[in-house]
């Protein structure tokens, strides 16, 4: 058979661009709920159980500073070698709501939240910082980011980190209209599971501490059964310098805590080990919001 040789050359060509990009990326799979078969693709996904009440009760009007992104030519490390896949996030307790708020107040465990966004190479600090303490985060990744830096995905997901769903343009998702809001969720979605192989187990609004009825909805079309929000707010966005970001969360923390924090900030990064030594000192442990909630 004649192999035509203008073919192979644009194969190789794809083949090339697809590895310089981030694009051969191993697989990995968030954990299920019980009795939960994992999605396979955005379009069709079996449709979640019915929303239960939430802990937010009367959603306030919340605000979130936009977030800016960071340069795309800016480079981020990634992992040595092959990653490896990291191990399934352990089910949520049956009592899980459908929008959490904070974890069970009993336990020495609180969760960092991080909006992921901004200077790959910044987001790379805190995620080294984090693992150094032996800390585990939960990344809420905006999908225009991931669009600018795909090999962020599998970067996080190599460091015991989990991921999850902060729409696609971090825009008010609020005040859409329900199509366009649900197409703000699966367009992130749609990265993640050709990104890891799978959506994430978490949603959270953008510009929201809070997700509506109509939100939650949405989100529970596309696929995600838990919105996660936070009771803990350092309003770090504002660059407020690392000594009031350590000084805001650790004054705001107890057992049980979900914190909102910003990847992208350098007073964020350069507070973070303070504060993941703060959180040691009192007993508390950085865990995913999953670990947190199971």
């Amino acid at each position: 058979m004649t192999v035509d040789r203008r073919t192979v050359l644009r194969s190789t060509a794809r083949l090339a661009t697809l590895t310089a990009s981030g694009g051969l990326l191993v697989a990995c799979s968030s954990a299920l709920e019980p009795g939960e078969a994992e999605p396979t693709s955005v379009a069709a996904r079996p449709q979640p159980t019915q929303l239960t009440t939430t802990t937010g009760g009367t959603d306030p009007a919340a605000g979130g500073a936009p977030e800016t992104g960071g340069p795309a030519s800016s480079a981020a490390a990634t992992p040595a070698g092959t990653p490896t896949t990291p191990p399934a996030a352990p089910p949520l307790a049956a009592s899980t709501p459908a929008e959490v708020v904070n974890g069970p107040r009993d336990r020495t465990m609180v969760a960092l939240t991080f909006h992921g966004q901004g200077d790959p190479a910044l987001a790379t600090a805190v995620l080294e910082a984090a693992e150094k303490h032996g800390a585990r985060l939960t990344v809420m990744v905006v999908g225009s980011w991931l669009d600018q830096q795909p090999q962020m995905a599998q970067r996080i997901l190599a460091g015991g980190h989990e991921l999850g769903n902060h729409t696609q343009n971090h825009r008010d998702i609020s005040s859409m209209s329900p199509d366009r809001a649900r197409a703000e969720i699966a367009e992130c979605a749609e990265r993640l599971q050709r990104l890891t192989g799978s959506i994430g187990r978490w949603f959270r609004p953008s510009a929201a501490q809070f997700a509506n009825a109509m939100v939650r909805e949405q989100a529970r079309q596309v696929g995600y059964q838990h919105c996660l929000s936070f009771d803990v707010d350092p309003h770090d966005y504002a660059d407020p310098g690392a000594h009031a970001v350590q000084q805001r969360v650790l004054g705001g923390v107890s057992g049980g805590s979900i914190v909102a924090l910003h990847m992208g900030h350098r007073g964020t990064v350069e507070a973070l080990p303070a504060i993941l030594d703060g959180l040691a000192g009192r007993g508390l442990q950085a865990v995913t919001a999953s670990q947190l909630c199971s």
